[in-house]
């Protein structure tokens, strides 16, 4: 088990989701009293003399203070928005770059409304020019993530006990 990958979510006081937390500095936060355990994993941190409930979800007990809505537009954020899929011919992975819908060099601006996860081809082939001018279609309308999307984007399965305090997520079951 790796002890330093983020595995373990973390809610503000109010109980809105803040973050992922490894499971090192879960454990921290819940031992130093920053942090209460709201649900376990199931799993265990086996120490010389006794085993520690690993969290699965845990809670500040102090609010932090986050403007709603604001996350950071880059180009990380960009590629979990969009699924690492070109969004242009639906190519997963690879050398992925990012596109701005209307060029930036005809007045373009660098919002979550214009800026697309697109492949080398498919970015080289549209060139200079808007996705109808090049004869391609975006998959979907790129808009602005929701916080909690973003915060999963990168995990490969969600657990169940996440549903509740995460309920604008569409959980595979």
């Amino acid at each position: 088990m790796n002890l330093d990958s983020p595995r373990i979510l973390v809610l503000n006081a109010g109980y809105e989701p803040l973050g992922l937390a490894s499971v090192k500095r879960a454990v921290i936060l819940v031992m130093n009293g920053t942090a209460e355990v709201v649900e376990e994993s199931g799993e265990y941190l086996r120490t010389p003399s006794t085993p520690y409930p690993i969290p699965s979800i845990i809670r500040l007990k102090r609010l932090v203070r986050r403007p709603p809505g604001r996350l950071a537009l880059n180009r990380r954020n960009i590629l979990r928005r969009d699924g690492y899929t070109c969004q242009y011919c639906g190519k997963r992975g690879g050398d992925l770059t990012v596109d701005h819908v209307f060029p930036k060099s005809r007045g373009g601006r660098s919002i979550w409304e214009n800026l697309v996860t697109a492949c080398r081809p498919c970015n080289l082939k549209k060139k200079n020019r808007t996705p109808e001018e090049a004869g391609m279609r975006l998959a979907r309308r790129p808009i602005a993530p929701r916080h909690s999307l973003l915060l999963v984007a990168d995990l490969p399965h969600l657990p169940e006990t996440w549903r509740t305090y995460l309920p604008d997520i569409d959980h595979p079951r």
